[in-house]
């Protein structure tokens, strides 16, 4: 058994997940005044802030556990746990995520909150090149009219799914167009197993995957290869049945505003 080792106090700077997690909790523990969750204040307070005990109790968590926690020990909390500690701390959105990421465990609202602000669907139209913004599921959410007239069998008004996996499996227009098909197709199939992971439990995101091996046999190949790749971008080429071939470099964004989207531009080669 391995015994715990507490975070030396000579060294208030460690940056273990650990020790940092547990600075981060009792900062905002005691910045956050007995008023501003209904407690009165008492008399006897030393305690800057919230007691331990009061935080816990607000959290629905075990006063040993925030202990632990406060002391950098290695506990291992439950995303619903670490909510009703973002909760009762009254964090921010940014603290929120700040406290999600240092537990590692993945914020079931992150799910939720997908919404694409007005700046950034403005940045779409204000792009020259080709661009679109695209949600969790790759499902575009926005596009130009540059991007409309190059991706026939996808963004163009004829269309009508707008899911860029499906489209790129099951239209034969968007198959015809993009240049190196097979190998363009099995890339991004193992690009979206690597982005997909982190939401695995969405419905949404599974419902996709089943719902294409059902449908497509090349998908369903590349999909139990089980190969794992970064989103890339670099020079893609198109066969554009009316402007003939056409190549760009792509440049793939996460919006600061909007960490689950992409946006995706394509620049003249």
């Amino acid at each position: 058994m391995t015994e715990y080792a507490p975070p030396d106090p000579a060294k208030p700077h460690e940056l273990t997940r650990e020790a940092v997690l547990g600075r981060f909790l009792r900062a905002h523990r005691e910045r956050l005044a007995p008023a501003e969750v209904g407690l009165a204040p008492g008399r006897r307070r030393r305690t800057p802030g919230l007691r331990r005990e009061e935080l816990a109790q607000l959290a629905g968590l075990s006063a040993t556990w925030v202990t632990w926690l406060e002391q950098g020990r290695p506990v291992a909390l439950s995303a619903r746990a670490l909510a009703s500690l973002a909760g009762a701390l009254r964090l921010s959105r940014a603290e929120r995520a700040y406290l999600f990421e240092l537990a590692g465990r993945r914020d079931p609202m992150q799910a939720q909150d997908e919404h694409a602000p007005a700046a950034v669907l403005a940045s779409v139209e204000a792009i020259n090149g080709p661009a679109y913004l695209l949600d969790r599921q790759w499902s575009a959410l926005a596009w130009n009219a540059a991007a409309a007239d190059l991706f026939v069998g996808w963004l163009d008004p004829a269309s009508e799914d707008r899911n860029l996996l499906r489209s790129m499996f099951l239209s034969p227009g968007l198959q015809a167009l993009v240049e190196d098909w097979p190998h363009r197709a099995a890339r991004l199939v193992s690009e979206f197993r690597a982005h997909s992971i982190r939401h695995a439990d969405d419905p949404p995101m599974r419902a996709l995957v089943e719902g294409l091996i059902a449908q497509s046999p090349v998908f369903r190949a590349d999909w139990l290869s089980q190969d794992v790749e970064e989103r890339q971008g670099g020079r893609r080429g198109f066969q554009h049945p009316l402007r003939g071939l056409l190549h760009f470099e792509q440049l793939t964004l996460v919006p600061a505003a909007a960490p689950g989207l992409t946006l995706v531009m394509l620049m003249p080669a």
